[in-house]
């Protein structure tokens, strides 16, 4: 009799109760992949693009550069900045750490390299600030090679070089790429003589420091070399293209030895990184998510989607206990 007397649901409860339903999945979708992310820090405060970024040897401090000309040092701990830095120009595409932590070393559009002192004061600090490199088209990227003293560039005219930061003088210029340079790497040993650098000609290139010249050519890309990665072991090296793919190299055979790629991954890789066992591969694509990749069975380990712009760059803390990217949509995440 009760079956008899119940009121049928009308269409609009029917749709009330899906669409409610529809938001309880989505709020439990977010969770899950806030869960994923496992987001431990992000660095607020920017006001444009990250296009940079590099870890400090002490682990807790982060130097950044954007597109609004800024120079930032952060302590990733607390989350808070340091200190801030004007360039001449907007764009500042490249920004590394002195392996000593003393000194910040920036440039971009501006075709050079200014190398800032740490910690000081502001009269101490524009006294200790010096122009270290001049390149005739923009500087791409910079490190030290593994002491303060010198400094090796990459820039759109092709070619990279190495500096004395003391005197600003040219030590050596190593030129074979045919178009512009846009990532070096340092290769992981103690003597710091073997660098790689990728270009727009689609290869990425092994260099002899002391002699100048390239003693290893890769060209497998299809089209510019984003990002170069030396593996930790130092017998290869991984590198991220435009063509949405990444790729292994072994130098001992001098070829390519493994793909990281999907025919759903549409979108360039711009920034590659290894774990310290270098059993995981970390990249930044352009549509805003950063991949893990297992080299040895080269399939997608994991997928992080937190930014909402394009990843600028990837990379993990010296320790290995954090990976930390930076994107266009002005902010720097930490993930642990």
């Amino acid at each position: 009799m009760a079956a008899d007397t119940a009121v049928a649901a009308t269409p609009e409860d029917t749709l009330e109760s899906l669409q409610r339903e529809v938001e309880a999945l989505k709020q439990k979708l977010d969770e899950e992949r806030q869960k994923l992310n496992d987001v431990r820090k992000i660095l607020k405060g920017h006001t444009a693009k990250v296009l940079c970024f590099d870890w400090s040897s002490d682990k807790r401090h982060i130097v950044t550069s954007t597109q609004d000309g800024k120079v930032t040092v952060w302590d990733a701990y607390a989350g808070t900045k340091e200190s801030t830095f004007s360039m001449p120009s907007t764009w500042v595409m490249a920004c590394a750490y002195a392996p000593s932590g003393g000194m910040v070393a920036a440039g971009g559009l501006d075709n050079k390299v200014t190398v800032f002192a740490l910690p000081a004061g502001e009269e101490e600090r524009a006294a200790r600030k010096r122009t270290v490199a001049t390149h005739t088209s923009y500087m791409s990227s910079c490190l030290f090679p593994n002491t303060d003293r010198q400094l090796l560039t990459g820039s759109g005219d092709g070619t990279c070089a190495l500096w004395d930061v003391e005197s600003g003088q040219l030590l050596q210029s190593f030129q074979a790429h045919a178009a512009d340079v846009l990532a070096l790497d340092l290769a992981p040993s103690d003597t710091g003589d073997t660098f790689v650098s990728g270009a727009c000609d689609r290869a990425a290139l092994v260099w002899d420091m002391r002699t100048g010249r390239a003693v290893q050519a890769f060209d497998a890309h299809d089209s510019d070399v984003n990002s170069v990665k030396f593996h930790p072991s130092g017998d290869s090296l991984a590198t991220g293209s435009d063509d949405s793919a990444c790729r292994l190299f072994d130098l001992r055979a001098d070829r390519e030895v493994a793909r990281y790629a999907k025919e759903s991954v549409l979108f360039a890789v711009t920034s590659v990184d290894w774990s310290v066992s270098g059993r995981l591969l970390f990249a930044g694509y352009g549509d805003y998510t950063l991949c893990g990749w297992d080299a040895l069975r080269g399939q997608r380990a994991f997928v992080l989607c937190g930014a909402e712009h394009r990843v600028s760059r990837v990379q993990r803390s010296p320790d290995g206990t954090a990976l930390a990217a930076s994107s266009w949509d002005t902010l720097v995440r930490i993930y642990a």
